[in-house]
């Protein structure tokens, strides 16, 4: 994460460790010249000399700089343009977020520009790449690495929404999921439950925050689980949430309770397991995470980890805000989200 005005650029070597952004002392160091010239050249103004722009503005070819928007923003004080990576605007679990970022940012007088990746790697990079030309920074949900989109950031400062600050080299607002599962695990271990099993929306191959903090409290509590308590819903959906039910209901009738990986696949899980006969909660207890208020309509209500939407959103504008400001982006316990257990008639 960069805090200084020239936010770090394209990727220059470094000898002890990852490689970095170039900035525009790497620039005036590569032609010779003040940060003063260099900035005077890339943003076309008059007072300089040609043959000493044209040998500027080569250095910043050679080291694929380009000038941050954002830091210009800083400089000419004019309105600051966020840009919002959203991977699915249908989920109502986003808009709330998104909700959070817009009011955020109106009480800053800033715009705000939306971006739908669709949960797709490649319209990630493509929001970046465009948004490193609109934006004076972007904030949003991302599933490539810090490397791949420090190389289409095009200097532009990143905020990186439910990501620890810890999991990465950008600011970011993370979900304390391990609190969230100590009082969920907790609550159906309470009402008697010794198996529970895992509906999840991350790839199994790499387990998410949600799968590690959910195996690990099992595991805690004594209960027995492995991989095959676990089922993956590819969609985040009710639909996804139906199937999934079914495949962990023939892999493991025996299970008692369910943790859905959000709200939507919870819901779904309710519809499939009724469909198989089982009684809501006398047969089969369910949990979701994220706290929709769709929880609130389903019969019976869904016991749910209930995350505060908007105040992801908002604590994002504040660590955009703190880049502007050229200060230390949040970290520890204030980077964080919390999620609240709310219990309802499904457990």
């Amino acid at each position: 994460m960069w805090a200084d005005n020239q936010q770090r650029e394209p990727l220059t070597d470094q000898p002890d460790g990852p490689r970095r952004r170039a900035t525009i002392h790497d620039v005036a160091r590569l032609a010779g010249v003040s940060r003063q010239t260099v900035s005077r050249a890339v943003n076309d103004k008059g007072e300089i000399d040609p043959a000493t722009k044209e040998r500027v503005l080569e250095a910043a070819r050679l080291l694929d700089y380009r000038p941050s928007r954002f830091a210009r923003g800083l400089v000419r004080k004019g309105a600051v343009t966020a840009g919002l990576v959203i991977p699915d605007l249908m989920n109502p679990f986003f808009p709330e977020v998104a909700a959070g970022v817009l009011e955020a940012a109106e009480q800053r007088g800033w715009q705000v520009v939306v971006w739908d990746s669709r949960t797709d790697d490649t319209r990630e990079r493509e929001a970046l790449d465009v948004l490193s030309h609109q934006a004076d920074a972007v904030v949003g949900y991302f599933k490539n690495e810090d490397e791949v989109l420090a190389r289409h950031l095009g200097g532009v400062p990143l905020v990186l929404l439910e990501r620890g600050p810890q999991q990465t080299r950008f600011a970011a607002v993370g979900i304390d999921a391990a609190a969230g599962l100590e009082q969920g695990v907790a609550h159906l271990v309470r009402a008697g439950h010794r198996r529970i099993g895992m509906l999840d929306g991350d790839r199994l191959e790499v387990p998410g925050p949600r799968r590690e903090a959910f195996l690990s409290e099992v595991r805690r509590h004594g209960l027995p689980v492995d991989e095959s308590w676990v089922v993956m819903c590819p969609e985040h959906s009710v639909m996804g949430g139906a199937a999934g039910m079914t495949r962990l209901l023939d892999a493991r009738p025996e299970i008692t309770a369910v943790f859905g990986f959000n709200d939507l696949i919870a819901i779904g899980a309710m519809r499939a397991a009724r469909r198989a006969g089982r009684r809501l909660p006398d047969d089969l207890a369910v949990m979701g995470f994220d706290g929709l208020s769709l929880g609130e309509l389903v019969e019976p209500g869904l016991t749910t980890l209930h995350l505060d939407k908007r105040q992801l959103g908002r604590l994002a504008i504040e660590q955009m805000a703190r880049l502007h400001a050229g200060e230390e982006p949040l970290s520890g316990a204030d980077a964080w989200v919390r999620p609240e257990l709310v219990v309802r008639g499904s457990a």
